[in-house]
C-alpha cells in the first residue's frame, strides 16, 4: 500500500496556469494573404512570415516558403493558414505579416485582436 501512494505522489506534475490548456477559451487567428494586383512580370523573390505576439512575449513566428512576387495568389486562390492560441491567453494580440523582398528592403502588416476576441482573421492584400 505504502508503494502505491510513494508512486501515484511522485506522478503529480505542478503545472503553472500558462501549461494549462482551456480548450473552451483557445483563440483562433486566421491569416489570409493574396494580392489584387498584376504582378505577372515580377521576378522578385518575397519571404513572408507570420507572428502573433501578446504584451509579453512573441506566441508565433513562422516563416513561409520564399517565393517570387509574380506567384503571390490572387484572392480566389488566397493562402489561409489558421492557428490557435491555447493557455487561455485572455489578452490583446497584435498579429500579422512581415516580409522582405530581397535587395529591396521588408516591411510588415499588423492587425490586433482585442482580448475576449476568440476569433480573428488577418486579411493582407499584398501590394
Amino acid at each position: 500500500m505504502l508503494t502505491v501512494v510513494v508512486i501515484l505522489g511522485s506522478c503529480k506534475k505542478n503545472y503553472s496556469s500558462a501549461d494549462v490548456m482551456y480548450p473552451g477559451n483557445d483563440r483562433k487567428i486566421r491569416f489570409q494573404l493574396y494580392t489584387s494586383q498584376d504582378f505577372s512580370g515580377n521576378t522578385s523573390v518575397i519571404s513572408f512570415s507570420l507572428f502573433i505576439r501578446n504584451a509579453n512575449r512573441i506566441l508565433l513566428d513562422s516563416a513561409l516558403a520564399p517565393m517570387q512576387i509574380k506567384d503571390i495568389p490572387d484572392a480566389a486562390h488566397k493562402l489561409v493558414i489558421e492557428k490557435t492560441v491555447t493557455g487561455n491567453d485572455n489578452s490583446d494580440l497584435a498579429a500579422g505579416f512581415r516580409y522582405e523582398i530581397q535587395n529591396v528592403g521588408n516591411s510588415s502588416y499588423i492587425d490586433t485582436s482585442k482580448a475576449g476576441n476568440t476569433f480573428k482573421i488577418i486579411d493582407y492584400a499584398f501590394q
